[in-house]
């Protein structure tokens, strides 16, 4: 069992924490933590406290070390990590980012209801398993050439567009616009490249999944309809990120870290929390290395995304146009964006990291798509595969706050292993089915490690950010069907 943190945490209001600089030596500021007064003690059962005061020695760090509600314990900085770092004298560093670059969650629209899915949701989940390759080490239906690779790591969802798979206006609704400025293939390893070429358009394993879901609730009817949602809709979300290229380009640039701090004589508290200065050749070629990753990922989610309309259009008969198939919204979770945000009254140049973190832009953001200007950024929010997932929106708090940042999803209370051994000889798919909820997985003990007790509640978390002020519920789903590696 992990020990529980016991460092100095001052209540700020029923929502935020700080844990003063004061804490530890080498703090070059607060660390805080965003968590309701019933979830608090759950985020002191491991050390992810620690992690966020270690985030707080970091060099060129401004503004406060964050943690979401969904903090956990992770490589580096906590799942659920923010922090913003000066591009002129601050720093970059895998650990704020992850092993899987740009995991990250896609929502599709359709026109169709809950009730006219629900005689084919069978047929609809087989056809999804067939048509996306799961589990792990799961391979796609094509292999990739070094040529038409070196596309999807420059030009990311665009490069798959090109090719057929996806519409002209999918890009318009993808963070970043689908391809990440400044990625290199030539920071790229051999080893990643070869680990990539077979995995565009497929799924993994873990917390990844695809899950066919129902509008059941509408909090902002206004925003609602600028996101094109209506109760009862049938939606699909799509969870997954970069794979095993993303985690070769992390294992790669880690070793890099380490030589480079001692270049520079950078000290950290935690050896997991390697960096350079962001100027640096070492942490150019990382964040070069990082976008061809994330680019990976908008791809990767891109041919899912085709794959998933062809299966609606097998199953029911009609084009994904006619069925309405539209792409809401597709944002980062894990990832290091170069953005400019004020900071105690002026205008900075930072690299926000965001590790199991979501942006949140608010309503005029220049970076949103011209359909939710007006209203703010969408934010997807995926719970466990038992209960359901929230679409959120940004707020301008969140701008001011968090440098337009929220939480990604509900955050593990179990390791998979503790969630493995504590499901033992339940039956996962049973217990889904009597809610109404089809599953199929690669392997049974995925839905052990995914089951609903191995995860905080969506619903606390996703209060929490809004009593804070840092995101706003605009709308609730329950899971019909799902897909699990």
């Amino acid at each position: 069992m992990a020990e529980k943190w016991k460092g100095p945490l001052e209540r700020l209001d029923d929502n935020r924490w700080v844990i003063p600089r004061t804490y530890k030596q080498g703090m070059r500021t607060d660390g805080i933590i965003y968590a309701g007064k019933d979830m608090i003690e759950a985020v002191l059962a491991d050390q992810a406290p620690e992690q966020v005061t270690n985030v707080a020695c970091l060099p060129g760090i401004v503004g406060r070390s964050m943690a979401m509600p969904d903090i956990h314990w992770g490589y580096g900085f906590p799942i659920g990590g923010v922090a913003a770092f000066d591009r002129a004298e601050g720093v970059i560093s895998p650990g704020g980012v992850g092993f899987d670059i740009n995991c990250g969650v896609r929502l599709v629209r359709t026109e169709l209801s809950g009730d006219e899915v629900q005689p084919r949701l069978k047929e609809l989940v087989n056809a999804l398993f067939r048509d996306v390759p799961s589990g792990l080490g799961s391979e796609g239906r094509q292999v990739f050439s070094q040529r038409d690779l070196t596309k999807v790591l420059t030009e990311g969802a665009r490069s798959l567009i090109k090719r057929g798979y996806g519409w002209k206006e999918d890009t318009t609704y993808l963070e970043e616009g689908g391809a990440m400025a400044g990625a290199d293939p030539a920071e790229v390893s051999e080893k990643a490249m070869k680990r990539g070429r077979e995995q565009v358009g497929t799924l993994g394993s873990g917390n990844h999944f695809l899950e066919v879901e129902v509008v059941e609730e509408i909090f902002h009817p206004d925003i609602a309809r600028s996101f094109g949602l209506f109760e009862g809709q049938v939606v699909v979300m799509i969870h997954t990120g970069s794979r095993g290229f993303g985690h070769q380009v992390c294992t790669d640039s880690l070793r890099l870290m380490q030589s480079a701090m001692k270049k520079y004589g950078i000290s950290v508290p935690d050896k997991q929390l390697a960096c350079a200065p962001l100027s640096s050749d070492e942490g150019k070629a990382y964040f070069a290395a990082m976008a061809c990753a994330a680019n990976f990922a908008w791809a990767n989610r891109q041919l899912i995304t085709h794959r998933v309309r062809e299966s609606f259009e097998t199953v029911f008969g009609s084009s994904a146009e006619k069925l309405g198939m539209h792409i809401l919204y597709d944002v980062a979770h894990n990832i290091a964006k170069l953005e400019r945000h004020r900071v105690t009254g002026k205008e900075l140049d930072v690299c926000v990291h965001r590790k199991g973190a979501t942006r949140a832009f608010a309503a005029g953001h220049p970076a949103l798509p011209e359909a939710y200007r007006a209203v703010g950024q969408p934010v997807l929010i995926p719970g466990d595969m038992g209960t359901g997932s929230y679409i959120l929106v940004g707020t301008q708090r969140a701008m001011e706050e968090t440098f337009g940042s929220t939480c990604h999803g509900a955050g593990r209370v179990l390791s998979r292993s503790q969630a493995d051994k504590q499901s033992r000889g339940r039956d996962i798919v049973a217990e889904l089915q009597e809610k109404g909820i089809t599953v199929m997985a690669k392997s049974r003990s995925t839905l052990r490690e995914e089951m609903t007790e191995a995860y905080k509640s969506v619903k606390a978390v996703v209060e929490t950010v809004e009593q804070s002020g840092i995101s706003l519920r605009v709308a609730s789903t329950r899971p019909m069907g799902v897909v699990k590696g």
